[in-house]
Parts: C-alpha cells; structure tokens; sequence
C-alpha cells in the first residue's frame, strides 16, 4: 500500500501506517515543470531530483492508494496535488479510448484501488462533489478503481477509520 498525506509531522505521529510506504511533505518537493522528460528521457521517473523523482514507480508497485488530504476548494491540497502530478510517469504517453475519452494507456499492469480521506472544517455539499467527480477522473487516468471517499471535520476524525 501507497500512502500520501499532508498531515502535520504531529498529527502523523498518532497515525499507525504500519510498514506501508507513506509519502509526506518534507518540504523539498519541486512542482512538475510539464518536460515530459518522465515520458521521454526517464521513463516513469520524474527528471526532477528532489527525493520525489521516484513517484511513477511508487505507483506501480501498490496495489493500494491511500490519500490524506486537507480538502482545498473540492480537490487535494497543494502537497498532495503536486505529489500527483509528479507520479504522471505511472501512465504512459499513448493514448486509447476508453468510456469514449480519451486517456493515457497503461505503463504497469498493477491495479491500484483509491481511497481518499479529505478534511477541513466548512467543505461544503459541492466541494464534496467536486472532490468525488476529482477522484473517479483521477482513478480513470490511472485505469485504477476508487474504493471510497470519505470526508472528515479534523484529521483527528480519520483515525477512526481503517485505513491499512
């Protein structure tokens, strides 16, 4: 399983992720600069060097995403957005029609199931549609399955859930 969180190193610390690979802000991570270089010169590993070049293959090892994240205007925080936008090297450059759209193909033949855990104090009704319509377009580009979308007040909320 594949953990990313925003959490604060303090709120973490009352999480048990077990021996999960768990992805976290250590405020290194560059943004993607669109090069396409994971694609191309590196395939699925991002040309960027900042300890988050490796995300593609991140992917392709899970069976299992778990995400974290502060809801931020109906999608996910500015960590864990960057944090997918550099795992772009998971999919491939080529193209296929699937649900007749157009999508990036396969790169690994893993199938990753999603479940994404948001939080904040005031998200509204059609920020939580926003965030579901998010997720099930970000699971069709990764040709995963979304598992569940569960919204909180506090990350304090999600540890009642089982998440490993």
């Amino acid at each position: 399983m594949l953990i990313i969180h925003d959490l604060t190193p303090e709120e973490a610390g009352k999480f048990d992720f077990g021996e999960n690979r768990v992805i976290f802000d250590n405020g290194k991570i560059r943004p993607c600069i669109g090069c396409f270089g994971c694609w191309l010169k590196t395939p699925g590993k991002c040309v960027l060097r900042d300890g988050y070049e490796a995300m593609g293959k991140a992917f392709s090892e899970c069976d299992r995403l778990v995400i974290i994240s502060k809801c931020t205007y109906g999608s996910y925080s500015p960590f864990v957005k960057n944090v997918l936008d550099r795992s772009i090297g998971y999919i491939s450059p080529f193209f296929e029609i699937r649900n007749g759209e157009m999508h990036h193909r396969r790169r690994y033949n893993n199938h990753i199931k999603i479940t994404v855990y948001m939080y904040g104090e005031d998200i509204t009704g059609e920020e939580r549609k926003i965030a579901e319509r998010l997720v099930e377009a970000n699971a069709l580009n990764m040709c995963a399955e979304v598992e569940k979308v569960a919204f909180f007040k506090n990350p304090e909320e999600i540890r009642g859930e089982q998440i490993c």
